[in-house]
């Protein structure tokens, strides 16, 4: 079909915009004779312009005018910060974090909207009596589209060219008609207004608001009184005046007549105990806890080492073996004593006590006893001051809280942990005090009627018993260490007997009647409680003062001891051979098993707990030696500087009982805790799938491996080659 002419035959899709640019043209040729319009003159009325160059402007050549400068946008905030750091509980260090968020966020806002074609608007729109209703959409297809489609293409036919500028003016009409729209029927007849999709304020008012609930209780109002009065002292006193009053009357019923007197005194006794108690000892329990928690946080490391670090380099090297020191025990008012002895309590494995005093009698002052915690390494559990340097303590092995003290004025005495005012008992000039320092204690088992009893030695020459007879300290002389020399003659003619000076003793895993002591002449007694006139056995050990001798905690007949001569010997009780006596029959003249020369003063040694054949010693030029006799009969496994600074002398050591570490304390007052590597603390594998043997085996275990090693060094017996 050929397309409709219309007016002068100008084709249909000329449109109103291209007739009226048209007639423009036409105004200006027709009516306006002065106007070019090929633009040749247009420049003569334009202002001409000139460039004013400022002073401080570049003069650049061609080349640099020409470079491009690229500049390339991304979506880095440059605002935002490249070195955060934050700690990482992983790796226990501060790190810096990588990824930096370049988002910002200017506004946000949580809205309730919900869709209204989902179930939960329909829900509502029933709940609130809404008829469903078509959308927008399908509205004005079904109701505008008909008419604007049939209706358009017939007026477009019936419309003449000179209507066509109008239809546009229509059209602009129906444009801003159509912000307004007029109401349409809903499906249920209702007229409902078409909500208009132009105006945001208008659309936004169509949301849904939740409903306000509100929710109160009701209660009956507390009873109310008033009260008024002055608060003074004499009021407060008066008040607990009454108190005490009316709890003393209600307790008379009860109380018997004769003790009503003494109840009354000791109540007033314990308020005013508690009246003058600090404040902190109500929260000492938890203060105590929470201080341990911080030390656990700070020696974290140290204590992370103590249970799971092991030495590697211990599986390339078989005879050698090395110490880890873990944590240093220091207290301030000990730093100008040495430590005397030490102790591990042996029911709280990780407690341990401590003793201070001073070798030098030229400087003798106060003494002190503390005991460390391995919980708590920066400051001590209890301190015991007392007015006399302390040489020598011991624990209760059934009763931790009992401690037997030697001091170095000669007395005894023994104190109760769980109170804090000094010793419980202590001895004096009139029960039996020692005229020199007492070196060394040693607790024993109950006697028959369960009472507590321990042993002494002095250099006075006396073995002393003590005994706690309910509130009451008794003594009783074991035995003088009489010197078997002539005796010596007074100025005057008289003869005096001389008496050794006793140092250190100890007494055996078994027979606990049997005893050994060392001197200050170098000599070994071996003692017996049954018989206090004279020695079981007697010999020259050292030729020097005897400063520990220890028995074996698993062979019955093997002791260590050691001296100021430097060295350390361990020797054999009741074997005599035909080398052992010289020409005159003396037995003195005994010899040890094994000898080690240790090149300094050793002042203290002692035997593992896990091993019948490694012990430990420590000299006074700070080192500390560690010897396995079946590994290495001549050289020690481990040789170790464990003083912090130098001319620090070594005085004391001690093996825990479980954890496989030990304790040395130097004359700074300073106890170094050292954990022994794997080479040090060999013993036997366990074979799989058979149970452990049980204490008795293992001690037999442990007597047979160190009497293997000992047949290499005892004497043929007499008569054999």
């Amino acid at each position: 079909m050929p397309p409709a002419k219309l007016g002068k035959g100008k084709p249909e899709g000329m449109s109103g915009v291209a007739n009226m640019m048209k007639r423009r043209q036409t105004r200006i040729r027709d009516g306006d004779d002065m106007t070019d319009i090929d633009g040749t003159d247009n420049d003569e009325w334009v202002n001409t312009k000139t460039l004013v160059k400022p002073d401080d402007q570049l003069d650049l050549s061609e080349q640099e005018l020409k470079e491009e400068f690229t500049r390339i946008l991304t979506a880095n905030n440059p605002h935002a910060p490249q070195n955060i750091v934050r700690y990482s509980f992983k790796e226990k260090q501060y790190k810096q974090t990588s990824s930096v968020d370049q988002l910002a966020i200017h506004f946000a806002l949580d809205g309730n909207m919900i869709h209204k074609d989902s179930d939960e608007a329909q829900r509502q729109q029933a709940k609130m009596g809404v008829p469903e209703a078509h959308s927008e959409h399908a509205v004005s297809e079904a109701g505008e589209a008909p008419s604007a489609g049939a209706e358009g293409e017939e007026a477009k036919e019936e419309q003449s060219p000179v209507q066509e500028a109008d239809m546009d003016e229509a059209k602009d009409e129906q444009r801003e008609d159509a912000v307004t729209p007029a109401p349409a029927q809903a499906a249920g007849g209702a007229s409902r207004k078409l909500t208009n999709q132009f105006n945001y304020s208008e659309r936004a008012s169509q949301t849904y608001n939740n409903p306000y609930r509100e929710r109160g209780t009701a209660t009956e109002p507390p009873p109310r009184a008033v009260f008024s009065s002055n608060v003074t002292q004499w009021e407060i006193f008066d008040a607990y005046q009454e108190d005490f009053e009316k709890q003393e009357k209600n307790k008379e019923k009860k109380v018997i007549p004769g003790r009503k007197e003494e109840e009354k005194s000791r109540k007033r006794l314990t308020i005013t105990e508690t009246s003058q108690g600090d404040d902190v000892s109500r929260i000492s329990k938890a203060s105590k806890i929470v201080e341990r928690m911080v030390n656990q946080n700070t020696y974290d490391d140290i204590a992370q080492d103590f249970k799971y670090w092991e030495d590697p380099s211990d599986e390339y090297r078989d005879n050698e073996g090395t110490l880890l020191p873990l944590w240093r025990f220091s207290f301030e008012k000990a730093k100008k004593l040495a430590v005397t002895s030490l102790c591990w309590n042996p029911k709280y494995r990780d407690l341990f006590a401590v003793s201070f005093g001073s070798y030098d009698f030229m400087k003798q002052g106060n003494g002190m006893i503390l005991f460390y915690s391995l919980k708590n390494p920066s400051f001590p559990e209890h301190i015991f001051e007392t007015d006399s340097g302390v040489m020598c303590l011991d624990v209760h092995p059934e009763h931790p809280y009992m401690v037997a003290v030697g001091f170095y004025d000669g007395s005894v005495g023994v104190y109760n942990v769980q109170k804090k005012d000094g010793p419980v008992h202590r001895c004096t000039a009139k029960n039996g005090k020692h005229t020199d320092p007492v070196w060394q204690v040693r607790w024993q088992k109950d006697d028959l009627e369960n009472n507590h009893n321990f042993y002494s030695i002095s250099s006075d020459g006396r073995i002393a018993h003590w005994t706690i007879l309910k509130n009451e300290l008794t003594f009783q002389d074991v035995i003088k260490l009489a010197l078997p020399d002539a005796p010596a003659e007074g100025p005057d003619g008289t003869k005096i007997s001389t008496i050794g000076c006793g140092t250190a003793f100890d007494f055996h895993r078994k027979n606990d009647y049997l005893f050994v002591v060392g001197t200050e002449e170098g000599k070994i007694h071996t003692c017996s409680k049954a018989y206090s006139s004279q020695f079981l056995d007697s010999m020259d050990a050292h030729n020097m003062a005897v400063y520990k001798v220890r028995w074996n905690p698993y062979h019955p007949d093997i002791y260590v001891t050691c001296s100021a001569d430097w060295t350390v010997k361990i020797w054999e009780r009741g074997t005599k051979s035909a080398s052992d006596k010289n020409e005159s029959g003396d037995s003195s003249a005994k010899k040890p098993l094994f000898t080690f020369d240790l090149n300094n003063s050793v002042g203290d040694v002692a035997w593992a707990p896990f091993s019948s054949t490694v012990f430990a010693a420590v000299t006074a030029d700070g080192k500390l030696f560690v010897y396995d006799l079946n590994v290495n009969k001549y050289e020690p496994l481990c040789e170790q500087m464990v003083a912090q600074k130098k001319k620090t002398k070594l005085t004391h050591l001690e093996f825990n009982p479980v954890y496989p570490m030990v304790i040395v304390g130097d004359d700074r007052g300073t106890v170094t805790s050292c954990k022994l590597s794997p080479n040090l603390r060999k013993q036997p594998k366990e074979k799989k799938g058979v149970a452990a043997p049980d204490p008795a085996a293992r001690e037999q275990a442990e007597i047979a491996k160190l009497d293997k090693i000992l047949l290499m060094v005892r004497d043929p017996p007499e008569g054999k080659n």
